[in-house]
């Protein structure tokens, strides 16, 4: 569904639209007729509300988006790994310099816009052993099974720089208790070392870069954002596994 369906829309679209709201909890139930009235704008407010989504009663895609993530299953391929490693401090010299370029997948991403206030970018680790790769569709079963409504991260790199979304940067995120409200959240796919108890910069440079990149990319994007931090500055984690603040995403803002 890529058309912005609003009130006074009609036809199959919003017949999917409102079929989509009652199997997401609309109450009281929606009457599936196509035609974009009154109720059907409540019940998409409601939605968006629930959903930490911007509340102005359009659909589009990132609401339909939301909708769709919220009511599919956790069906987790493989197990999450152990987080333990992320309670402990991180030390160690800042990483070595790196270049900027853009993710091998450049071609195929897209940065979405939203009219949700962005201020800060905080970066995240994965909490998954090194040299291990995981997938969006991993993390998101795993965050699902703690009961959320979808990943909790907007962006992931991957190990071979690779950047996908996550949840809709236009959805609150679920990253930082207390700090998800104007920030968007980013991860990179690693952060603990093989041993998968000891917590660990696994960075390839490939995902430097790409984060990099992200985050000049992002912050252009926002024109709101003000400082690029990590999960660590906010909570007794390890996470992100370095400090942003000694690294040269530090100084992108």
């Amino acid at each position: 569904m890529a058309a912005l369906l609003k009130r006074g829309s009609r036809g199959a679209a919003v017949r999917a639209l409102q079929e989509l709201l009652n199997r997401a909890g609309a109450s009281p139930a929606l009457l599936v007729d196509g035609d974009f009235g009154g109720q059907t704008e409540t019940a998409v407010r409601a939605a968006q509300d629930r959903l930490g989504l911007v509340v102005d009663g359009l659909a589009g895609k990132q609401t339909v988006t939301a909708l769709h993530r919220a009511i599919e299953p956790a069906n987790p391929s493989r197990p999450e790994p152990d987080k333990s490693a992320m309670q402990e401090g991180v030390s160690g010299a800042p990483a070595d310099r790196v270049a900027v370029r853009p993710p091998p997948n450049v071609g195929a991403l897209k940065l979405l816009d939203t009219a949700r206030p962005i201020s800060e970018i905080i970066v995240h680790c994965a909490a998954t052993p090194e040299g291990k790769d995981f997938t969006v569709g991993d993390i998101r079963a795993w965050h699902k099974q703690r009961g959320w409504n979808d990943i909790g991260y907007h962006y992931v790199v991957y190990r071979d720089g690779r950047v996908l979304p996550g949840r809709p940067v236009g959805q609150i995120g679920s990253h930082v208790a207390g700090h998800n409200t104007g920030t968007i959240g980013i991860a990179y796919v690693g952060g603990v070392n093989t041993d998968g108890r000891t917590a660990k910069d696994t960075r390839t440079d490939r995902q430097r870069s790409s984060l990099l990149w992200l985050v000049r990319e992002l912050a252009a994007k926002h024109k709101g954002v003000r400082k690029v931090t990590g999960h660590n500055q906010y909570a007794a984690k390890a996470c992100p596994s370095f400090d942003v603040r000694l690294d040269q995403l530090g100084a992108i803002v």
